[in-house]
This record gives C-alpha cells, structure tokens and sequence, in this order.
C-alpha cells in the first residue's frame, strides 16, 4: 500500500533514517523552513511494515522583480528499501553456488526496488497535480535506475554530471594536482584560516556570503535562514524552530584577516559526505584563492571524520568544456555521466522538452 504524508504528527513509526536526504530529520527540518512543503511517501505491507520511502520537498518561488510564483518540487536520490525483507521470500534453487544466489539476489532487490520507486512516483505525481511547474528527480545511485518507471510517469531525462571523490584509500594529498596543493600551502601561509560557523555573528556572514554568490544564479535555490541555522549548535532564534541537525551538517566559514572569503555547508549521511552549498569572493580576494580552500577543507575534513567519499552535489551540465568541472576534478575527484529526469506540468512544454532530449 502506498501512501504520502505531509505533516510530521502523523508520519508512522519505523521509517529507514541511514538516509539523510529521505529520513524523518529532513522532513521535520523542510518543514519548519519557510516556502517549503515535504512528502514523505511509503510503501507499506499488510502489517504497517515500511517497505520503502521517498522524501519530496516542494518549494515555492517567489520574486518582486521580475514578478512570478511558482511551485517546483525536488526528489534527491530514489528513496530509501529494506531490502531485507523485500527479498526474504526469494527462493534459490539449492544447486546454486553463493556467487549466483548473490547475483540472483542483487537482480531481484533491483527490480523490485524500481518497481516500488515507480509506485511512489506514480502516487506523488498524482498527488502533487497541475499545480507543481516540475518536478526533478537527481543524485539516483546508479544513471539507469527506474528509467522505465519514469518513461512511463512522462519524465524526460537530461544528461547531467556528477564528480565524487575517494577518501579510503588515499589521502586527499595524494590526489591533488601539485600545483594546486602549491596554491593551497601559499595561502594558508598567507593567513588564510576555515573554521566552523560557531555564532550568530558568524552564521549572518556564511548567510550574506552565500544569497550574494548565488542572486544571480536564478536555477540555485538557496532555502530561508532557518534551514542553515538548523546544522548549528546555536540556539534556535525561532521559537517555532524545534529541529537542530548539528550532527548531519556543518557550516564553514573561510576568512583572511578577519574577512570572510568563503563558506560551505557539508552534510553528512549513510557514511557519505557531501557538499551541498559553498560560495566564495573568487575575483575580490583572487590573490588568496579562497575557492580553492573552501572545497579543500571541505574535503580534508570529511576524510579526517572517516567518510568514504565526498559527493560534489551541483557540477552542471556534461559540457564538453566545464571550467567549474575543470576545477573540482584537479582535487582528483571522478567523474561520472548520469541523468536527472524533469516533468513539466504543462504537457505541451513537457512534450516538447521529451522531444528535444530524448535520448
């Protein structure tokens, strides 16, 4: 049975929380920000045992100049399994050796994970209606997952790329392109320093830095203080804000002299790190490469914290000239070619965008 809720007072027990990005911590933070509206939607068996979910979170866009306002929602990753008991009635044959049952294993919890990914899909589409401009579909595990499932739904795939980098079995010094670990050591040498955000004071500069980088940047959605605020241990300065997430993220901040050059925010799940927002005064203060060290500490500090990977969550467009990809893959990151899938609620436009990326 598939169902979605939309108010965290009566979202049922036992939801998967190893996910960040669809556990009930995101829900219940999406839901004290302001302009957003999360769904969180399951699937559940006869006995009220959640079987899989899926985090949605709708925004609302809003601007004087020039005026609009619109509905768009985001869906980070195909959701969330218990693929212990998806497959627990999964019968082997018993002159199968362990190679082919995990092999066997591995094909049927994939199938049945698409499938269930299409009924949640299915059941939000229909739930979110025409109101909803688009919906976006990003960061699945693997570029063809659900592809059949989301053909049939009308989503339209654009090729999108995705850069990680590995933290276990090397050390990020051994990765980097010399002449850039060169540039780094000149400006810590310089006075550069990045520490975390650990004031009001502090919190107010990454917020300025951070609108003022992306307020041209009209695809970058940048959430309402509240949602930043909420990956501090400072108290909240709302009082309907009740969630405080400081172990799932943290806010940096670079400085030089005491002027703030750049800032990040990293979150933290299912043993993953990943760099969701960063900015940077890259032109201003050029001569102390302040991009360059925000996503250094970024990684530096994720692989002293013990993570297996860093996930750059937003390079663009698989250009075949990409200066920002160009950038992270010096750190010695890799790249991969994947998909987001998008639907228009206007069916005409949808029709159109299907024709011209089909694939």
């Amino acid at each position: 049975m598939t169902r979605i809720y939309t108010s965290g007072d009566t979202l049922p027990e036992g939801l998967m929380e190893d996910n960040f990005f669809h556990s009930p911590q995101l829900f219940a933070l999406c839901q004290q920000t302001p302009r957003h509206r999360p769904y969180m939607v399951t699937v559940e068996n006869d006995d009220g045992l959640i079987l899989a979910q899926m985090l949605a979170v709708v925004r609302y866009r809003t601007s004087w100049f020039p005026p609009y306002y619109y509905m768009h929602c985001r869906i980070m990753g195909e959701g969330v399994y218990d693929i212990k008991h998806l497959t627990a009635n999964t019968e082997h044959s018993a002159e199968q050796n362990n190679d082919q049952q995990e092999n066997v294993q591995h094909s049927t919890s994939n199938a049945l994970c698409s499938t269930l990914f299409g009924q949640m899909l299915k059941a939000l589409t229909s739930k979110l209606g025409p109101r909803m401009l688009y919906v976006e579909v990003s960061h699945l595990s693997h570029k063809m997952f659900g592809y059949r499932q989301l053909r049939a739904a009308r989503y339209f795939p654009v090729r999108w790329m995705s850069i990680h980098n590995s933290l276990h079995s090397r050390t990020p010094e051994e990765r980097i392109a010399p002449a850039l670990q060169q540039r780094i050591d000149n400006a810590y040498e310089r006075g550069v320093i990045t520490d975390e955000v650990k004031s009001e004071e502090d919190f107010k500069e990454f917020m300025k830095l951070l609108r003022q980088h992306n307020w041209l940047k009209p695809k970058r959605y940048i959430p309402a203080n509240e949602f930043f605020h909420s990956f501090t241990s400072l108290p909240p300065t709302d009082d309907k804000a009740t969630v405080t997430l400081p172990e799932n993220g943290k806010l940096y901040l670079t400085r030089y002299h005491n002027r703030v050059v750049g800032c990040s925010a990293v979150v933290y799940s299912n043993h993953q790190a990943y760099l969701w927002y960063a900015a940077y005064r890259r032109k201003s203060f050029a001569w102390v490469h302040p991009r360059e060290l925000t996503i250094w500490h970024a990684i530096k500090d994720a692989h002293a914290r013990g993570y297996e990977h860093i996930f750059f969550m937003d390079v663009g467009l698989p250009f075949r000239k990409n200066k920002f990809r160009e950038f992270i893959l010096r750190f010695g990151g890799k790249p991969v070619t994947t998909y987001r899938w998008f639907r228009c609620s206007i069916k005409w436009i949808n029709s159109f965008l299907s024709w011209i990326y089909h694939d």
